[in-house]
């Protein structure tokens, strides 16, 4: 039997980097190894779609991203790799699960108050939507604010 398989949504949000480091004592303690997912969206590209540089800042924003979690990463005690997608977030880690038999999925909360609040009308819940569409367990890791 193979080591169990964390799969770990990060993004921009800070509550990205506490479900990273919750996913890392975890897996720690299972013997398991973390595959990380950062779904690509609108938060990685420059608001202005007209700039000429606009595909190449969007993809310097996404290396930068890559660069952030091998920054979190790079004495972690267990193995990792990473991955970047385009997809809807929930679908997307889903789909990851899927594909590495993952034991569970680890996301990040982004909390309560009027910003959370706000949040949520631009941009859906990532846990609720993972929640909703997969048989596995899903730990939704708070947000420390």
């Amino acid at each position: 039997m193979s080591d169990p398989t964390l799969v770990v949504g990060h993004g921009q949000d800070p509550s990205s980097d506490h479900a990273l480091h919750a996913a890392v004592d975890l897996a720690q303690r299972l013997g398991g190894r973390l595959h990380v997912v950062h779904v690509i969206d609108l938060h990685d590209y420059p608001i202005n779609i007209d700039a000429p540089d606009w595909e190449q800042r969007g993809a310097e924003a996404v290396a930068a991203e890559r660069r952030h979690v091998e920054g979190m990463l790079i004495d972690a005690p267990v193995p990792w790799t990473y991955e970047a997608r385009h997809g809807d977030p929930a679908k997307v880690l889903c789909t990851a699960a899927e594909e590495h038999d993952a034991l569970l999925i680890v996301v990040g909360s982004r909390g309560e108050g009027l910003r959370r609040a706000l949040g949520r009308l631009m941009d859906p819940s990532i846990s609720h939507g993972v929640i909703q569409r997969q048989h596995r367990p899903v730990l939704v890791v708070p947000a420390h604010e």
